[in-house]
């Protein structure tokens, strides 16, 4: 027996995981790990199942190539040379690619999806962001200058926080890095802080708080619009940091008075004003919220909304307030200013953003003939059949493609239709930091997680993920991967020799790569980039690889410190409160006013032991309340005649599932969770505990327009018995 001591992949918490081993690498015990000074030995379901995830049985171990609709394993030489054949056949333009959620908890997917991405000669990058939080990446580029400037709320100092369509106790958190989430909110009511949950259903979060207020799904922005005219209205104006347009935000907020916004999503004018008056009086006080309030049709207005908040009471970049992280192998700030909508898609005309076009519209893209039609994809840790809106739709379309072929440890719903699928190594052959989720921790912290395995005879996922950009780009299948390494590492130090008033200004980049310590592309990629950091050996700190290998549970670099203006991108250098593009937008809120408001709409929802389609192949996760079912409020049930199931019908496609009547939910909301629908998947577990897909009933082509996200929660729906 051997013990082990890594970073849990699974979600965004980064909890430090405590792992026992056998003689052959079985994993006997996981538990979580006391010494980590970030979480504390905090573990959730998911972490303690990691060993069960690592080696489920139904993942795949060696390549596979699908010939005549039949699967046959092949050798990695094999595959390579298959994909090689199957891209050099459709030109550039017509390539397409779509990264997962899981980039995002992978090392390499964090080095290498946007090289892979780069080299296709194609605008066509589809990501699961555009399903998810794109929005706030918009309102912070607009706002701060750069999309990834996003602040988090001070969890363990703030004495009010204002949550809006999160539900940690579930999620564990999200766009806020926060290891043991709950007790650090049950901390926060224990001296003496207030907890608000605005959110549809009385979720988990929302008992452990101290006031939960029911809204309509989709209207969080009216809620926090006349929070924010109120503040206005009454004086309550505190502004602490540089900032432009504070006048301009006055102006366009007029029309939003609580009586108007009352109206439109169902929490009362007095309600609104009380919220308005505790978080300007509150000493330090922050609003977060996520994803319930990203998926709307007013997604970035709902994001602006929260920092012009923040901004307007006094508690942005201030202890307590709303702060941002500052990451150990964070760069120099953004120099160009942001922008949306450099190129359009295809089809619908959607504008770009951060690089991406919306997922929205990836049926369209491959479905329509002409000129740039997608008649090849990539798709790299993701199943978009299942995340994606209107999946039955995208579903027939990727059976068209001409070629495809996928990364990725499962035979779905979605890499069923490759031609090639290349699955990465288990989690524990692995090494591990967390390039993105540490930029958004609320506390600053670093760890690195080497692989706990050895390899093998296999490639690396960072090597599998390099092979396919060279493949891409044209350098065939005996190229080697680790040129692709040396390029970006001569690029990083030249660009840190070149940069004026810097400690390695004029420098040799030779000396500095030779000093570089790693096994392997990842870590020597790592390595620079903390000692470029802010904490780094190259910036006079004394943070490098080495020094994270000598500190296997992590190391602790300090609470939250304000950042501004420092770490503003804007043209003017100061926090821009009315971006013309979202003011502008002001006008489409203002005109819902007016709109019909449908009988029922439908949410989605969260539970601990899942993360989107990722884990239902694992027993112990599957069950309890983890369970696919509709979730109705009683008085609908009754009202409708309903008994047992229900068919759900949309825009888009219908359903029919399972009740669970419950009066945590508002009369007029329905709720399904997100991931299902795996009837006749190649995965046992999943197949057994099948669910139906919440994106059956998605509408594609409705996106919030600033942002091209999808749009998942306030879906309109009917419901009648089955």
């Amino acid at each position: 027996m051997r013990t082990v001591h890594r970073t849990c992949p699974l979600c965004e918490a980064v909890c430090g995981l405590k792992i026992t081993l056998d003689d052959v690498g079985h994993v006997t015990d996981v538990r979580g790990d006391r010494d980590d000074p970030f979480s504390k030995g905090f573990i959730c379901p998911k972490g303690a199942s990691l060993g069960r995830l690592d080696e489920d049985p139904d993942r795949l171990s060696a390549p596979r190539v699908r010939e005549s609709g039949e699967w046959r394993e092949v050798s990695w030489a094999e595959a390579f040379a298959a994909a090689d054949q199957g891209l050099s056949r459709v030109p550039g333009p017509s390539r397409a690619v779509y990264l997962g959620n899981p980039n995002a908890h992978t090392m390499a997917g964090a080095l290498y999806a946007q090289p892979l991405a780069r080299s296709l000669g194609s605008r066509n990058v589809f990501s699961a962001s555009t399903a998810d939080q794109m929005p706030k990446h918009v309102s912070a580029g607009l706002m701060f200058g750069d999309p990834l400037a996003i602040p988090v709320p001070d969890l363990d100092r703030t004495g009010y926080l204002l949550m809006l369509g999160a539900n940690p106790l579930e999620s564990n958190g999200s766009l806020c890095t926060a290891p043991d989430f709950p007790g650090r909110l049950r901390a926060l009511r224990g001296r003496g802080g207030r907890l608000v949950v605005v959110d549809p259903r009385l979720t988990r979060t929302a008992k452990l708080g101290d006031e939960h207020v029911f809204i309509r799904p989709g209207t969080d922005a009216y809620l926090l619009a006349g929070m924010a005219h109120t503040l206005f209205a009454e004086d309550l104006v505190t502004v602490r940091v540089p900032a432009a347009g504070v006048d301009e935000v006055r102006r366009a907020l007029t029309p939003f008075t609580p009586l108007t916004c009352a109206a439109a999503c169902g929490v009362p004018a007095g309600v609104i004003v009380r919220l308005a008056r505790e978080l300007a009086a509150a000493p330090a006080a922050a609003v977060y919220a996520r994803i319930g309030t990203c998926t709307t049709e007013f997604g970035t207005l709902a994001q602006w909304l929260v920092d012009v908040l923040n901004v307007l009471t006094g508690n942005l970049d201030r202890p307590g307030g709303a702060m941002f992280a500052r990451p150990a192998t964070g760069g120099p700030r953004r120099r160009r200013p942001y922008r949306t909508g450099r190129w359009h898609s295809r089809v619908r005309s959607l504008p770009e953003t951060n690089g991406e076009l919306p997922v929205a519209t990836l049926a369209d893209e491959i479905e329509t003939p002409g000129e740039g039609q997608i008649k090849a994809l990539i798709t790299v840790a993701g199943n978009p059949v299942l995340s994606a809106p209107n999946g039955t739709r995208l579903d027939r379309a990727l059976a068209g493609l001409e070629f495809m072929v996928s990364v990725d440890p499962y035979l779905n719903e979605t890499t069923r239709h490759a031609h090639v699928i290349l699955p990465p190594p288990r989690v524990l052959q692995s090494g591990h930091y967390d390039f993105a989720l540490l930029g958004l921790a609320v506390r600053d912290y670093a760890r690195y997680s080497p692989p706990s395995l050895p390899l093998g005879d296999r490639p690396s996922e960072a090597e599998i993920l390099a092979r396919l950009a060279m493949i891409a780009a044209g350098q065939g299948v005996d190229a080697d991967p680790a040129s692709l390494d040396e390029l970006i590492l001569g690029r990083m130090l030249g660009a840190a020799v070149d940069a004026e008033g810097t400690p390695l200004h004029g420098r040799d980049p030779a000396e500095l790569r030779a000093a570089l310590h790693g096994s392997g592309g990842p870590e020597l990629r790592l390595d620079a980039m903390l000692r470029l950091g802010p904490y780094g050996e190259w910036n006079g700190g004394d943070l490098s690889l080495r020094t994270l290998l000598g500190h296997p549970h992590g190391l602790d670099l300090g609470p939250l410190r304000p950042r501004l203006p420092g770490n503003l991108s804007t043209a003017s250098g100061v926090v821009e409160l009315a971006p013309a593009e979202i003011v502008g937008d002001l006008a489409r809120l203002r005109a819902g006013l007016d709109g019909d408001k449908p009988e029922f709409v439908l949410i989605g929802r969260r539970h601990l032991r899942s993360n989107n389609s990722w884990m239902h192949n694992v027993g112990p996760l599957v069950g309890g309340a983890n369970r696919c079912t509709l979730q109705i409020n009683p008085a609908d049930v009754a009202r409708l005649g309903l008994d047992g199931e229900a068919v759900v019908r949309s825009a888009a496609g219908e359903v029919a599932v399972t009740l669970e009547p419950t009066d945590t939910i508002m009369a007029g909301v329905v709720s399904l969770p997100h991931g299902w629908g795996h009837a006749g998947s190649a995965q046992s577990v999943a197949a057994r505990n099948a669910g139906v897909s919440a994106n059956t009933l998605t509408d594609e082509t409705v996106v919030d327009p600033l942002s091209g996200n999808a749009v998942f929660n306030g879906v309109p729906v009917e419901i009648a018995a089955r």
